[in-house]
């Protein structure tokens, strides 16, 4: 009866392993650098050269009227002695005050822009984690993980489970082939 029931034990644990291993054979994952994705996916790079484009345009009128005041003041400095001391005190403070309005929409310029910014790379973002999730589900990935220097989610992997360089280019695939439809 013992040697039944050590029979049966050894049986279980032996079946037990065999499905331990198997199971663990069967889980594919992979993981993506996102570092690399942000710095070569040709879509990431020509929206930020247009969003560069976009905030010196929008950046131009507020330059020009800084390099008017600038002009105010050098022409102050030389006519503050011929001009008297009162008209000096009351230029100096009309100057004083129109570079704090330009101070106020540089600020809100710069409020714009980086709002902007952070919805266009939250939009870009948001694109690249749905494409990813349709090739996981594509190529039946279990898990696909991210790294980066910043803020690594995977200290260590195999090179093989890599995935970076394939979703790079069928993302730069897929953009281009959108871009020639245009």
């Amino acid at each position: 009866m013992k040697k039944l029931v050590s029979i049966v034990a050894l049986s279980v644990a032996l079946i037990s392993c065999q499905e331990t291993t198997t199971s663990k054979a069967e889980f594919k994952t992979g993981y993506i650098d996102t570092s690399v994705l942000l710095e070569k996916y040709e879509k990431f790079k020509d929206e930020n050269e247009k969003f560069k484009v976009k905030s010196e345009e929008i950046g131009r009128p507020l330059e020009a009227k800084g390099r008017q005041l600038q002009a105010e003041k050098d022409a102050f400095q030389s006519n503050a002695q011929a001009n008297g001391q009162a008209w000096a005190q009351q230029k100096y403070g009309e100057l004083q005050q129109r570079e704090q309005q330009i101070l106020q929409e540089r600020d809100q310029v710069l409020a714009q822009i980086q709002t902007e910014g952070g919805k266009l790379q939250d939009t870009l973002i948001k694109q690249v984690k749905k494409y990813i999730r349709e090739f996981g589900k594509k190529e039946k990935f279990d898990y696909i993980f991210t790294t980066s220097e910043d803020a690594p989610s995977v200290i260590y992997a195999k090179d093989s489970y890599n995935l970076t360089d394939k979703l790079l280019k069928e993302l730069n695939d897929q953009y281009k082939a959108t871009n020639v439809k245009k």
